[in-house]
């Protein structure tokens, strides 16, 4: 039996374990694993009177439920959930007090997931490590000495260890996949429009970021999505679910980024194993160089270091917070994002609607595009510094790492990445797939085709798992 949150709900339905014993087992784990630095904050009792709720609903009522009695982990950074105080990884935030269920924490709960806790964030989301300085540093359970990701680090890390099957995850320049891709993990950055982002819409970002989740599984991923996706009530016009499709499928494949951001040999020559494999079962396969996504991506990425920056100043501002309490690397990217004029951040979002022009033009020949998910395997922890002012040395590093993962964001298209194999060191090798907005049943399709060649075992059980 594949063991992912479906497989555990379905032990809880069947009577072989309650929903307590799972959140028993959840906090167990949490607490022996403080020193992986997954999670920032946790409550029992929220999460215990959580579990018992499920374990009081009827058979029928839990059977309605695809996650009825899975513990959970909120992220210190998107949502919120009530009950639960953010602090984005901040000195500046205290937690006290909580919030009203965002629209998409509402549909958490009511697909029957328990949350006890928020996971590590970087400082405001502003790095592809977890290590903010108020603690914890998110380590990879792979491998303790490197990182986990960011800004999803810490979900990702509860999730590979096994502290929670599925966790809560937002995803504005990569957020989602890099983590994932860190740790061994299926995540999924959903099409523009897709999630529910109210009652407030306050982590949208003009547009580039999104929320959904980090999981062991495609299908945990593909039924989370499910749950969650559609009637989102704005800010952006509905998408239309394009059906998943049957016969040959056109594979755009791109196993390089350039010379100036290279993507080491063995990342490379996976995404050629993946297209084999993808060819073995029918589909085609259309070469795709660098040259044809090279300027979009460099736009995407200039878009979202702009949009970034002037939503912290904007936040900053909007709020009077003091600034002086954030990390410096924070303070810069802060004084960066005031320094933006208007003109400048209208030539910003219009170069990020072309992108999504581009792009489109693109996927005229191909259905789906298979490239590397990052370009080496997890790097050491304190490979994304914050003690310094150098904000352009800083997204640097984060494009180094991900040369593609904004592309997904600025477009908005949705864009899954899964491991397809380990290294030498047994670390995940990852791949990621795009398609055109409302593809994502195409996206979970192609991933669970690559997902049945069981190139990729996960280390660590689930707490709580029945024997």
């Amino acid at each position: 039996m594949q063991a992912d949150a479906t497989a555990l709900a379905e032990a809880i339905r069947e009577g072989r374990l309650t929903s307590r014993a799972a959140m028993l087992a959840s906090l167990s784990a949490a607490q022996s694993q403080q020193g992986l630095g997954a999670v920032a904050y946790q409550d029992a009792e929220r999460g215990l009177a959580a579990a018992d709720g499920i374990d009081a609903l009827s058979a029928e009522e839990r059977g309605a439920m695809p996650f009825a009695g899975v513990p959970t982990l909120g992220k210190d950074l998107g949502g919120p959930f009530a009950g639960f105080p953010v602090t984005a990884g901040s000195r500046l935030m205290v937690r006290r007090g909580g919030h009203v269920d965002s629209d998409l924490a509402e549909r958490f709960r009511a697909s029957g997931l328990c949350l006890f806790g928020l996971t590590t964030s970087p400082e405001f989301g502003l790095s592809l490590a977890s290590e903010p300085e108020i603690g914890p540093v998110a380590r990879n359970p792979l491998a303790p000495d490197l990182s986990a990701g960011g800004s999803s680090g810490g979900a990702a890390a509860a999730v590979a260890a096994g502290i929670v099957s599925i966790a809560h995850a937002t995803d504005a320049g990569g957020s989602i996949r890099v983590p994932a891709a860190c740790c061994g993990l299926v995540g999924l950055k959903p099409s523009r429009g897709l999630m529910p982002a109210g009652p407030q819409f306050g982590n949208h970002l003009g547009g580039i970021a999104t929320e959904l989740a980090v999981s062991r599984s495609v299908r945990d991923t593909a039924s989370i999505f499910a749950t969650l996706s559609g009637d989102a009530r704005g800010p952006y016009p509905p998408v239309a679910l394009q059906s998943a499709p049957q016969g040959s499928l056109r594979i755009g494949v791109l196993s390089g980024t350039g010379d100036d951001l290279p993507t080491t040999s063995e990342r490379g020559d996976v995404v050629e194993e993946a297209a084999r494999h993808l060819e073995s079962l029918g589909h085609s396969r259309v070469s795709v160089p660098f040259s044809a996504v090279e300027e979009i991506a460099e736009t995407s990425r200039r878009a979202f270091v702009d949009i970034v920056c002037i939503n912290l100043a904007d936040t900053f501002t909007r709020f009077n917070l003091d600034a002086a309490k954030t990390e410096v690397l924070t303070q810069a990217v802060i004084e960066r994002g005031l320094s933006i004029s208007a003109s400048g951040l209208w030539q910003s979002l219009n170069a990020m609607v072309l992108v999504s022009r581009d792009l489109w033009r693109l996927f005229d020949g191909i259905d789906c595009l298979l490239s590397p998910m990052l370009s080496s395997q997890p790097l050491p922890l304190g490979s994304f510094p914050s003690n310094h002012r150098d904000t352009d040395l800083h997204f640097h590093r984060m494009a180094a790492f991900a040369p593609l993962a904004a592309l997904a964001n600025a477009s908005g298209f949705p864009a899954l990445t899964l491991p397809f194999g380990a290294d030498q060191q047994g670390l995940p090798l990852p791949l990621q797939l795009m398609a055109p907005m409302g593809a994502e049943p195409l996206l979970l399709q192609l991933a669970a085709a690559l997902e049945q060649d069981q190139r990729w075992q996960h280390r660590f059980p689930i707490a709580g798992w029945p024997s």
